[in-house]
């Protein structure tokens, strides 16, 4: 007989069910970080270089391409809660393997959306 347990869990130690609507989960990055501040700002320091480098590779290649590196940004937005950038990632993950013409509109949204994280990722490190 399967036994399960009555041990109270801390639904702070889990990451949102639905996403939080701010460019960035600070919250989330702190859990990622293990509350480090001084890795908490190198962690933004690479995705803010990392998230424009991406773009512009994701501009100039060809459809696999821009999938791959959508995927590449997707999974490194998700790491540090930037929830919007991940999903907007995805979107052009997605119309880039399906050959949408759509891509187009999916890439401006994720520019909005990376624009949106850098800002909020430059207040962050100056509050560092």
């Amino acid at each position: 007989m399967i036994e399960f347990s009555t041990d109270f869990v801390d639904p702070a130690s889990a990451p949102p069910l639905a996403p939080i609507d701010h460019p960035i989960d600070v919250m989330h990055l702190a859990r990622m970080t293990l509350g480090d501040l001084s890795l908490e700002r190198e962690v933004l320091q690479l995705y803010d270089r990392q998230a424009e480098m991406l773009l512009e590779r994701i501009l100039q290649a060809s459809p696999p391409g821009a999938a791959a590196y959508a995927h590449t940004l997707k999974g490194s937005s998700r790491g540090i809660g930037a929830w919007n950038v991940a999903g907007a990632a995805e979107a052009v993950e997605f119309a880039a393997n399906s050959g949408s013409a759509d891509i187009g509109s999916a890439i401006g949204k994720l520019g909005s959306a990376i624009g949106e994280a850098r800002i909020v990722i430059a207040e962050l490190l100056r509050a560092h």
